[in-house]
Protein backbone atom coordinates (compact mmCIF):
# COMPACT_ATOMS: atom_id res chain seq x y z
CA UNK A 1 0.00 0.00 0.00
CA UNK A 2 1.52 3.58 -1.22
CA UNK A 3 1.87 5.81 1.50
CA UNK A 4 0.12 9.19 0.17
CA UNK A 5 0.61 11.47 3.09
CA UNK A 6 2.91 14.67 2.22
CA UNK A 7 5.91 14.73 3.81
CA UNK A 8 7.33 18.24 5.37
CA UNK A 9 10.07 20.16 3.14
CA UNK A 10 13.60 19.75 5.16
CA UNK A 11 13.88 21.48 7.94
CA UNK A 12 17.34 23.24 8.77
CA UNK A 13 19.43 22.52 11.59
CA UNK A 14 18.02 25.73 13.47
CA UNK A 15 14.34 24.73 12.75
CA UNK A 16 14.77 21.66 14.04
CA UNK A 17 16.41 23.18 16.96
CA UNK A 18 13.62 25.87 17.73
CA UNK A 19 10.72 22.27 17.25
CA UNK A 20 13.06 20.19 19.60
CA UNK A 21 13.01 23.49 22.07
CA UNK A 22 9.09 23.80 22.10
CA UNK A 23 8.15 19.77 22.32
CA UNK A 24 10.79 19.61 25.23
CA UNK A 25 9.38 21.89 27.46
CA UNK A 26 6.42 19.94 26.79
CA UNK A 27 7.88 16.96 27.53
CA UNK A 28 9.37 18.72 30.53
CA UNK A 29 5.90 19.42 32.17
CA UNK A 30 4.46 15.81 31.58
CA UNK A 31 7.60 13.72 33.01
CA UNK A 32 7.91 15.54 35.96
CA UNK A 33 4.30 16.11 36.61
CA UNK A 34 4.33 12.15 37.14
CA UNK A 35 6.82 12.43 40.16
CA UNK A 36 6.40 15.43 41.66
CA UNK A 37 3.17 15.31 43.24
CA UNK A 38 4.46 12.33 45.32
CA UNK A 39 6.60 14.35 47.36
CA UNK A 40 3.96 16.46 48.49
CA UNK A 41 0.94 13.89 49.42
CA UNK A 42 1.00 13.82 52.79
CA UNK A 43 1.11 17.42 52.89
CA UNK A 44 -2.05 17.57 50.54
CA UNK A 45 -3.81 14.90 53.27
CA UNK A 46 -2.46 17.04 56.51
CA UNK A 47 -4.75 20.08 54.29
CA UNK A 48 -7.40 18.90 52.47
CA UNK A 49 -8.50 15.92 54.77
CA UNK A 50 -9.60 12.71 53.36
CA UNK A 51 -6.79 10.93 53.99
CA UNK A 52 -8.30 7.93 52.70
CA UNK A 53 -8.54 9.79 49.25
CA UNK A 54 -4.95 10.42 48.61
CA UNK A 55 -4.11 7.70 46.25
CA UNK A 56 -6.57 8.92 43.88
CA UNK A 57 -4.56 12.28 43.63
CA UNK A 58 -2.29 9.69 41.74
CA UNK A 59 -4.59 7.44 39.84
CA UNK A 60 -6.18 10.00 38.75
CA UNK A 61 -3.93 11.65 36.56
CA UNK A 62 -2.48 8.23 35.57
CA UNK A 63 -6.32 7.07 34.20
CA UNK A 64 -6.61 10.00 32.42
CA UNK A 65 -3.15 10.25 31.10
CA UNK A 66 -2.88 6.82 30.10
CA UNK A 67 -6.08 5.84 28.19
CA UNK A 68 -6.19 9.17 25.85
CA UNK A 69 -2.32 8.19 24.71
CA UNK A 70 -3.55 6.31 21.83
CA UNK A 71 -6.38 8.87 20.94
CA UNK A 72 -3.92 11.93 20.57
CA UNK A 73 -1.73 10.06 18.11
CA UNK A 74 -4.65 9.59 15.62
CA UNK A 75 -5.76 12.52 15.77
CA UNK A 76 -2.52 14.62 15.34
CA UNK A 77 -2.69 12.12 12.02
CA UNK A 78 -6.54 13.41 11.26
CA UNK A 79 -5.93 17.29 12.49
CA UNK A 80 -2.21 18.10 12.23
CA UNK A 81 0.75 17.70 15.01
CA UNK A 82 0.61 21.42 15.75
CA UNK A 83 -3.35 22.17 16.62
CA UNK A 84 -3.56 19.22 18.95
CA UNK A 85 -0.14 18.81 20.54
CA UNK A 86 -1.14 22.89 21.53
CA UNK A 87 -4.66 21.99 22.57
CA UNK A 88 -2.46 19.57 24.64
CA UNK A 89 -0.79 22.02 26.49
CA UNK A 90 -4.27 24.27 26.98
CA UNK A 91 -5.42 21.32 28.94
CA UNK A 92 -2.99 20.37 31.01
CA UNK A 93 -2.00 24.19 31.84
CA UNK A 94 -6.46 24.59 32.83
CA UNK A 95 -5.60 21.20 35.04
CA UNK A 96 -2.66 22.71 36.53
CA UNK A 97 -4.30 25.97 37.32
CA UNK A 98 -7.70 24.59 38.89
CA UNK A 99 -5.33 22.01 40.91
CA UNK A 100 -3.43 24.65 42.42
CA UNK A 101 -6.59 26.37 43.69
CA UNK A 102 -8.34 23.34 44.39
CA UNK A 103 -10.21 23.57 48.21
CA UNK A 104 -11.16 20.04 48.85
CA UNK A 105 -10.03 16.38 47.90
CA UNK A 106 -12.89 15.67 45.92
CA UNK A 107 -11.63 18.75 43.80
CA UNK A 108 -8.18 17.84 43.68
CA UNK A 109 -8.71 14.30 41.85
CA UNK A 110 -10.95 15.92 39.38
CA UNK A 111 -8.78 18.40 38.62
CA UNK A 112 -6.01 16.04 38.50
CA UNK A 113 -8.18 13.92 35.77
CA UNK A 114 -8.44 17.61 33.97
CA UNK A 115 -4.90 17.52 33.80
CA UNK A 116 -3.88 13.84 33.00
CA UNK A 117 -6.10 14.58 29.77
CA UNK A 118 -3.93 16.95 28.27
CA UNK A 119 -0.61 15.18 29.82
CA UNK A 120 -1.83 11.97 27.99
CA UNK A 121 -0.70 13.70 24.49
CA UNK A 122 2.09 15.89 25.83
CA UNK A 123 5.10 12.92 25.66
CA UNK A 124 3.72 10.76 22.44
CA UNK A 125 3.49 14.30 20.49
CA UNK A 126 6.71 15.13 20.96
CA UNK A 127 8.12 11.86 20.27
CA UNK A 128 5.86 12.36 17.12
CA UNK A 129 6.89 15.98 15.78
CA UNK A 130 10.54 15.08 16.00
CA UNK A 131 9.38 12.42 13.35
CA UNK A 132 7.89 14.72 11.31
CA UNK A 133 10.77 17.04 11.23
CA UNK A 134 13.95 14.72 11.37
CA UNK A 135 14.95 11.79 8.61
CA UNK A 136 15.01 8.03 10.28
CA UNK A 137 18.21 8.24 10.49
CA UNK A 138 18.82 11.12 12.48
CA UNK A 139 15.82 10.67 14.86
CA UNK A 140 17.86 8.40 17.41
CA UNK A 141 20.07 11.83 18.09
CA UNK A 142 16.69 14.10 18.66
CA UNK A 143 14.87 11.20 20.72
CA UNK A 144 17.77 10.27 22.89
CA UNK A 145 17.97 14.22 23.47
CA UNK A 146 14.15 13.87 24.46
CA UNK A 147 14.67 10.83 26.36
CA UNK A 148 17.31 12.59 28.61
CA UNK A 149 14.62 15.08 29.27
CA UNK A 150 12.24 12.88 30.29
CA UNK A 151 15.45 10.97 32.66
CA UNK A 152 16.34 14.62 34.18
CA UNK A 153 12.38 16.06 34.81
CA UNK A 154 11.36 12.35 36.30
CA UNK A 155 13.84 12.39 38.84
CA UNK A 156 13.79 16.10 39.30
CA UNK A 157 10.22 15.95 40.09
CA UNK A 158 10.26 14.47 43.50
CA UNK A 159 13.84 16.83 44.51
CA UNK A 160 11.53 20.06 43.53
CA UNK A 161 8.16 18.33 45.01
CA UNK A 162 10.15 18.73 47.95
CA UNK A 163 11.64 21.35 47.49
CA UNK A 164 8.25 23.27 46.92
CA UNK A 165 6.45 21.59 49.76
CA UNK A 166 8.75 22.19 52.44
CA UNK A 167 9.82 26.00 51.20
CA UNK A 168 6.34 27.11 49.99
CA UNK A 169 3.86 25.01 49.44
CA UNK A 170 2.16 22.16 48.08
CA UNK A 171 0.35 24.42 45.19
CA UNK A 172 3.49 25.75 43.84
CA UNK A 173 4.07 22.33 42.39
CA UNK A 174 1.48 23.13 40.14
CA UNK A 175 1.87 26.58 39.56
CA UNK A 176 5.40 25.79 38.03
CA UNK A 177 3.86 24.22 35.45
CA UNK A 178 2.24 28.06 33.96
CA UNK A 179 5.61 29.38 33.07
CA UNK A 180 6.84 26.23 31.25
CA UNK A 181 3.40 26.04 29.71
CA UNK A 182 3.05 29.04 28.65
CA UNK A 183 6.56 29.18 26.61
CA UNK A 184 5.85 26.00 25.35
CA UNK A 185 2.53 26.83 23.65
CA UNK A 186 4.73 29.98 22.27
CA UNK A 187 7.18 27.96 20.98
CA UNK A 188 5.44 25.58 19.43
CA UNK A 189 3.35 28.29 18.08
CA UNK A 190 6.26 29.66 15.67
CA UNK A 191 8.14 26.51 14.85
CA UNK A 192 5.99 24.00 13.90
CA UNK A 193 3.84 26.20 11.64
CA UNK A 194 5.51 24.38 8.82
CA UNK A 195 4.10 20.63 9.22
CA UNK A 196 1.03 19.56 7.62
CA UNK A 197 -2.36 21.03 9.09
CA UNK A 198 -3.98 17.46 8.63
CA UNK A 199 -6.67 16.10 6.39
CA UNK A 200 -9.02 18.39 5.21
CA UNK A 201 -12.31 16.83 6.15
CA UNK A 202 -10.97 13.98 9.14
CA UNK A 203 -13.56 11.09 10.27
CA UNK A 204 -12.98 10.92 14.13
CA UNK A 205 -14.00 7.50 15.33
CA UNK A 206 -15.50 8.73 18.43
CA UNK A 207 -16.94 5.06 19.39
CA UNK A 208 -13.52 3.68 19.68
CA UNK A 209 -12.44 5.90 21.55
CA UNK A 210 -14.92 5.94 24.44
CA UNK A 211 -14.72 2.07 24.39
CA UNK A 212 -10.56 2.18 24.85
CA UNK A 213 -10.65 4.63 27.18
CA UNK A 214 -13.37 2.64 29.46
CA UNK A 215 -11.42 -0.68 28.72
CA UNK A 216 -7.87 0.83 29.75
CA UNK A 217 -10.11 2.77 32.76
CA UNK A 218 -11.74 -0.47 33.88
CA UNK A 219 -8.53 -2.76 33.55
CA UNK A 220 -5.54 -0.24 35.30
CA UNK A 221 -8.48 0.44 38.36
CA UNK A 222 -8.54 -3.28 38.71
CA UNK A 223 -4.51 -3.66 38.71
CA UNK A 224 -4.40 -0.44 40.86
CA UNK A 225 -6.65 -0.63 43.44
CA UNK A 226 -7.10 -4.63 43.65
CA UNK A 227 -5.78 -6.10 46.50
CA UNK A 228 -5.05 -2.97 48.44
CA UNK A 229 -8.26 -0.57 48.56
CA UNK A 230 -10.53 -3.55 48.07
CA UNK A 231 -10.15 -7.26 48.16
CA UNK A 232 -9.32 -8.99 44.76
CA UNK A 233 -12.24 -11.29 44.99
CA UNK A 234 -14.68 -8.39 45.99
CA UNK A 235 -17.43 -7.62 43.63
CA UNK A 236 -16.44 -4.44 42.47
CA UNK A 237 -13.24 -5.83 41.49
CA UNK A 238 -14.67 -8.93 39.46
CA UNK A 239 -17.04 -6.35 38.07
CA UNK A 240 -14.11 -4.28 37.12
CA UNK A 241 -12.32 -6.74 35.52
CA UNK A 242 -15.01 -8.06 33.56
CA UNK A 243 -16.58 -4.84 32.18
CA UNK A 244 -12.78 -3.90 30.74
CA UNK A 245 -12.26 -7.53 28.79
CA UNK A 246 -15.87 -6.72 27.23
CA UNK A 247 -14.86 -3.02 26.79
CA UNK A 248 -11.47 -4.62 25.38
CA UNK A 249 -12.85 -7.00 22.92
CA UNK A 250 -15.90 -4.50 21.36
CA UNK A 251 -12.83 -2.19 20.54
CA UNK A 252 -11.02 -5.16 18.56
CA UNK A 253 -13.82 -5.82 16.86
CA UNK A 254 -14.66 -1.62 16.00
CA UNK A 255 -11.49 -1.22 15.13
CA UNK A 256 -11.54 -3.98 12.57
CA UNK A 257 -14.34 -2.44 10.56
CA UNK A 258 -14.21 1.41 10.85
CA UNK A 259 -12.96 3.46 8.64
CA UNK A 260 -10.10 5.79 10.69
CA UNK A 261 -9.21 3.48 14.02
CA UNK A 262 -8.06 5.11 16.59
CA UNK A 263 -5.62 1.95 17.43
CA UNK A 264 -4.91 0.96 13.75
CA UNK A 265 -5.04 -2.76 14.10
CA UNK A 266 -2.65 -3.54 10.94
CA UNK A 267 0.07 -2.12 12.64
CA UNK A 268 0.71 -5.02 15.29
CA UNK A 269 1.01 -7.26 11.65
CA UNK A 270 4.49 -5.90 11.55
CA UNK A 271 7.08 -7.56 13.44
CA UNK A 272 9.09 -4.73 14.80
CA UNK A 273 5.89 -3.13 16.12
CA UNK A 274 4.72 -6.30 17.41
CA UNK A 275 7.96 -6.96 19.30
CA UNK A 276 8.97 -3.19 20.47
CA UNK A 277 5.88 -2.41 22.15
CA UNK A 278 5.59 -5.47 24.69
CA UNK A 279 9.60 -4.54 24.83
CA UNK A 280 8.33 -1.13 26.09
CA UNK A 281 5.60 -2.11 28.46
CA UNK A 282 7.93 -4.37 30.30
CA UNK A 283 11.32 -1.69 29.93
CA UNK A 284 8.68 0.86 31.34
CA UNK A 285 8.09 -1.28 34.26
CA UNK A 286 11.90 -1.79 35.12
CA UNK A 287 12.64 1.74 34.45
CA UNK A 288 10.12 2.96 37.29
CA UNK A 289 11.14 0.17 40.13
CA UNK A 290 13.74 2.78 40.00
CA UNK A 291 12.07 5.97 39.43
CA UNK A 292 9.67 5.71 41.75
CA UNK A 293 10.99 2.65 44.31
CA UNK A 294 14.78 3.74 44.84
CA UNK A 295 13.70 7.16 46.24
CA UNK A 296 11.22 5.79 49.06
CA UNK A 297 14.58 2.95 49.62
CA UNK A 298 16.38 6.10 50.55
CA UNK A 299 13.85 8.01 52.27
CA UNK A 300 12.22 4.65 54.41
CA UNK A 301 15.76 2.58 54.99
CA UNK A 302 17.92 5.35 55.14
CA UNK A 303 15.79 8.36 57.10
CA UNK A 304 17.12 10.66 53.83
CA UNK A 305 14.30 13.60 53.51
CA UNK A 306 12.42 14.23 50.08
CA UNK A 307 15.38 16.47 48.69
CA UNK A 308 17.77 14.42 49.89
CA UNK A 309 16.53 11.20 48.44
CA UNK A 310 16.23 13.36 45.08
CA UNK A 311 19.30 14.37 45.31
CA UNK A 312 20.95 11.05 45.94
CA UNK A 313 19.63 9.82 42.49
CA UNK A 314 21.59 12.56 40.45
CA UNK A 315 23.96 9.33 39.61
CA UNK A 316 21.39 7.44 37.87
CA UNK A 317 19.41 10.35 36.08
CA UNK A 318 23.16 11.24 34.85
CA UNK A 319 23.34 7.75 33.49
CA UNK A 320 20.28 8.02 32.12
CA UNK A 321 20.51 11.30 30.20
CA UNK A 322 24.18 10.07 28.58
CA UNK A 323 22.62 7.02 27.63
CA UNK A 324 19.67 7.97 25.65
CA UNK A 325 21.65 11.14 24.63
CA UNK A 326 25.02 8.85 23.42
CA UNK A 327 23.13 5.81 22.23
CA UNK A 328 20.94 8.30 19.62
CA UNK A 329 24.39 9.93 18.38
CA UNK A 330 25.69 5.98 18.24
CA UNK A 331 22.13 5.08 16.00
CA UNK A 332 22.73 8.45 13.77
CA UNK A 333 26.33 7.38 12.79
CA UNK A 334 25.62 3.50 12.74
CA UNK A 335 22.00 3.67 11.36
CA UNK A 336 21.97 0.23 13.66
CA UNK A 337 19.91 0.19 16.75
CA UNK A 338 19.29 -3.45 18.00
CA UNK A 339 22.23 -3.76 20.11
CA UNK A 340 21.53 -0.52 22.09
CA UNK A 341 18.45 -1.72 23.96
CA UNK A 342 20.40 -5.37 24.38
CA UNK A 343 23.28 -3.83 25.91
CA UNK A 344 20.97 -1.50 27.96
CA UNK A 345 18.85 -4.40 29.55
CA UNK A 346 21.58 -6.51 30.12
CA UNK A 347 22.81 -3.86 32.51
CA UNK A 348 20.09 -2.60 33.97
CA UNK A 349 19.87 -6.62 35.23
CA UNK A 350 22.96 -6.70 36.46
CA UNK A 351 22.46 -3.74 38.43
CA UNK A 352 19.15 -4.46 39.90
CA UNK A 353 20.41 -7.65 40.95
CA UNK A 354 23.29 -6.00 42.85
CA UNK A 355 20.75 -4.29 44.66
CA UNK A 356 18.78 -6.79 45.28
CA UNK A 357 21.62 -9.22 46.49
CA UNK A 358 23.28 -6.17 48.54
CA UNK A 359 20.75 -4.48 49.97
CA UNK A 360 23.23 -2.42 52.18
CA UNK A 361 25.17 -0.68 48.71
CA UNK A 362 23.26 2.14 49.20
CA UNK A 363 24.91 3.66 52.27
CA UNK A 364 28.00 3.83 50.49
CA UNK A 365 27.92 7.05 48.23
CA UNK A 366 30.91 5.41 45.86
CA UNK A 367 29.45 1.86 45.49
CA UNK A 368 25.71 3.11 44.88
CA UNK A 369 27.35 5.57 42.36
CA UNK A 370 29.00 2.60 40.85
CA UNK A 371 25.51 0.82 40.21
CA UNK A 372 23.43 3.69 39.98
CA UNK A 373 25.44 5.31 36.76
CA UNK A 374 25.18 1.86 35.19
CA UNK A 375 22.17 1.12 35.84
CA UNK A 376 20.85 4.91 34.78
CA UNK A 377 22.89 4.30 31.40
CA UNK A 378 21.11 1.16 30.48
CA UNK A 379 17.59 2.65 31.01
CA UNK A 380 18.41 5.73 29.02
CA UNK A 381 19.16 2.95 25.98
CA UNK A 382 16.23 1.28 25.83
CA UNK A 383 13.16 3.52 25.23
CA UNK A 384 14.40 6.41 22.57
CA UNK A 385 15.32 3.19 20.58
CA UNK A 386 12.65 1.53 20.60
CA UNK A 387 10.46 4.14 19.06
CA UNK A 388 13.11 5.18 16.31
CA UNK A 389 12.62 1.46 15.42
CA UNK A 390 8.84 1.57 15.37
CA UNK A 391 8.82 5.52 13.50
CA UNK A 392 11.35 3.77 10.64
CA UNK A 393 9.06 0.91 10.20
CA UNK A 394 5.87 2.94 9.00
CA UNK A 395 4.12 4.74 6.61
CA UNK A 396 4.08 8.36 6.96
CA UNK A 397 0.36 8.46 7.27
CA UNK A 398 0.14 6.28 10.58
CA UNK A 399 2.98 7.92 12.79
CA UNK A 400 1.29 9.41 15.00
CA UNK A 401 -0.62 6.14 15.77
CA UNK A 402 2.32 4.10 15.20
CA UNK A 403 4.18 6.66 18.11
CA UNK A 404 1.14 6.81 20.12
CA UNK A 405 0.85 3.02 20.26
CA UNK A 406 4.80 3.48 21.84
CA UNK A 407 3.84 6.16 24.44
CA UNK A 408 0.36 3.99 25.27
CA UNK A 409 2.42 0.74 25.97
CA UNK A 410 5.26 2.66 28.31
CA UNK A 411 2.28 4.73 30.09
CA UNK A 412 0.34 1.45 30.44
CA UNK A 413 3.68 -0.67 31.54
CA UNK A 414 4.86 2.32 33.90
CA UNK A 415 1.06 1.99 35.75
CA UNK A 416 1.21 -1.55 35.27
CA UNK A 417 4.61 -1.58 37.22
CA UNK A 418 3.87 0.40 39.94
CA UNK A 419 1.24 -1.77 41.09
CA UNK A 420 3.14 -4.81 40.58
CA UNK A 421 6.16 -3.62 42.82
CA UNK A 422 3.73 -2.22 44.88
CA UNK A 423 1.94 -5.60 45.62
CA UNK A 424 4.98 -7.28 45.86
CA UNK A 425 6.30 -5.06 48.50
CA UNK A 426 3.49 -5.19 50.64
CA UNK A 427 3.04 -9.22 50.71
CA UNK A 428 6.81 -9.18 51.39
CA UNK A 429 6.72 -6.44 54.28
CA UNK A 430 3.37 -7.16 55.79
CA UNK A 431 4.93 -11.30 55.90
CA UNK A 432 7.89 -10.06 57.71
CA UNK A 433 6.13 -7.84 60.21
CA UNK A 434 3.80 -10.89 60.96
CA UNK A 435 6.88 -12.77 61.26
CA UNK A 436 8.64 -10.19 63.44
CA UNK A 437 5.94 -9.78 66.07
CA UNK A 438 4.96 -6.54 64.65
CA UNK A 439 1.23 -7.37 63.45
CA UNK A 440 -1.17 -4.49 62.66
CA UNK A 441 0.89 -2.99 59.92
CA UNK A 442 1.28 -3.76 56.40
CA UNK A 443 3.78 -2.75 53.61
CA UNK A 444 0.84 -0.88 51.85
CA UNK A 445 0.80 1.69 55.10
CA UNK A 446 3.98 2.13 54.87
CA UNK A 447 3.94 3.07 51.08
CA UNK A 448 1.04 5.28 51.52
CA UNK A 449 2.08 7.26 54.80
CA UNK A 450 5.93 6.73 54.84
CA UNK A 451 7.37 6.64 58.24
CA UNK A 452 4.45 7.88 60.28
CA UNK A 453 2.89 4.29 59.83
CA UNK A 454 5.95 3.05 62.67
CA UNK A 455 5.32 5.94 64.59
CA UNK A 456 3.49 3.86 67.36
CA UNK A 457 6.39 0.81 67.67
CA UNK A 458 8.49 1.60 70.88
CA UNK A 459 11.92 2.37 69.59
CA UNK A 460 13.06 -1.06 70.22
CA UNK A 461 11.05 -2.58 67.29
CA UNK A 462 12.16 0.37 64.87
CA UNK A 463 15.67 -1.49 63.86
CA UNK A 464 13.82 -4.41 63.37
CA UNK A 465 10.95 -2.69 61.48
CA UNK A 466 13.78 -1.46 59.27
CA UNK A 467 15.16 -4.65 58.44
CA UNK A 468 11.98 -5.96 57.14
CA UNK A 469 11.54 -2.72 54.71
CA UNK A 470 15.16 -3.13 53.34
CA UNK A 471 14.34 -7.41 52.68
CA UNK A 472 10.90 -5.75 51.13
CA UNK A 473 12.77 -3.53 48.58
CA UNK A 474 15.15 -6.21 48.11
CA UNK A 475 13.08 -8.05 46.67
CA UNK A 476 11.69 -5.61 44.62
CA UNK A 477 15.17 -4.86 43.36
CA UNK A 478 15.39 -8.74 42.22
CA UNK A 479 11.84 -8.97 40.38
CA UNK A 480 12.81 -5.67 38.74
CA UNK A 481 16.01 -7.70 37.24
CA UNK A 482 13.82 -10.39 36.46
CA UNK A 483 11.22 -8.14 34.53
CA UNK A 484 14.56 -6.74 32.65
CA UNK A 485 15.98 -10.63 31.85
CA UNK A 486 12.38 -10.93 30.42
CA UNK A 487 12.20 -7.79 27.98
CA UNK A 488 15.53 -8.49 27.43
CA UNK A 489 14.59 -11.91 25.83
CA UNK A 490 12.16 -10.37 24.09
CA UNK A 491 14.44 -7.74 22.21
CA UNK A 492 16.30 -10.42 21.04
CA UNK A 493 13.57 -10.93 18.54
CA UNK A 494 13.20 -7.76 17.42
CA UNK A 495 13.59 -7.29 13.46
CA UNK A 496 16.35 -4.44 12.06
CA UNK A 497 16.43 -2.97 9.16
CA UNK A 498 18.36 -0.23 7.74
CA UNK A 499 16.94 3.24 9.04
CA UNK A 500 16.31 5.55 6.20
CA UNK A 501 18.74 8.94 5.43
CA UNK A 502 15.69 10.80 4.16
CA UNK A 503 11.76 11.87 4.87
CA UNK A 504 10.97 10.62 1.42
CA UNK A 505 12.10 7.18 1.54
CA UNK A 506 10.17 4.16 1.28
CA UNK A 507 10.04 1.87 4.47
CA UNK A 508 12.36 -1.24 4.34
CA UNK A 509 10.13 -4.86 3.90
CA UNK A 510 9.71 -5.64 7.75
CA UNK A 511 8.22 -9.13 6.86
CA UNK A 512 4.32 -8.07 6.80
CA UNK A 513 3.97 -6.01 3.50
Amino acid sequence: MTDSTPAPAAFTHREILKVFSGVALAMLMAAMDQTIVATALPTMAADLGRLEDLPWVVTAYMLASTSTTPIYGKLSDLYGRKRVLQAAILLFLAGSALCAVAQTMTQLILFRGVQGLGGGGLMTLAFTVIGDVVAPRERGRYQGMIGGVFALSSVAGPLLGGVFTEMLSWHWIFLINIPIGIGAFAMTSRALGRLPAGQSQPTIDYLGAVLLMGAVTSLLLVVTRGGTALPWDSPAILGLAALGVVLLAAFLWHERRTREPILPLHLFRLPIVAVANPVVAVSAMVLFAGIVFLPLHLQLVLGTGATASGMLLLPMVLGMTFGAVGGGRLIARSGRYKIFPVVGLSLSAVMYLLLGLLPGVAEHALWSTLILVPLGIGLGLVMPVMTVAVQNAVERRDLGAATASVGFFRSLGGSVGVAVFGAAFNMVVSSGFNAAGLPGISGRDVLDHGMAALDHLPAASRATALGVLEHGFASLFLLAAGLAVVSLVMTLFLKEIPLRSAHGAKAAPTGAD
